[in-house]
């Protein structure tokens, strides 16, 4: 796994709400990741299994790439019939 696939995956757990143990492991990848620059393949196994899994479900944590900008509607006019009067 690079650098750019892992900050991507980093990225999108990001989004969830994690359990304490699934938080340690995050940590831990990226430490053994930054020390040797690589992960072995159990871990990229648990770290691409845990983003599918999360990926499922709602983000529950606030994102602006999620959120509904708050805005009045337009109003609008009703439209006229159209076509010719005799």
């Amino acid at each position: 796994m690079d650098k750019g696939r892992l900050e991507w995956v980093m990225s999108g757990l990001n989004r969830y709400a994690l359990t304490t143990a699934e938080d340690g492991f995050l940590k831990t990848v990226s430490a053994d990741f930054d020390k040797n620059q690589a992960l072995t393949d159990h871990q990229e196994k648990r770290l691409e299994k845990l983003y599918k899994e999360k990926s499922r479900l709602l983000p529950n944590k606030k994102s602006d790439y999620f959120s509904f900008k708050e805005s009045s509607p337009k109003k609008t006019r009703p439209r006229m019939p159209g076509g010719k009067v005799f």
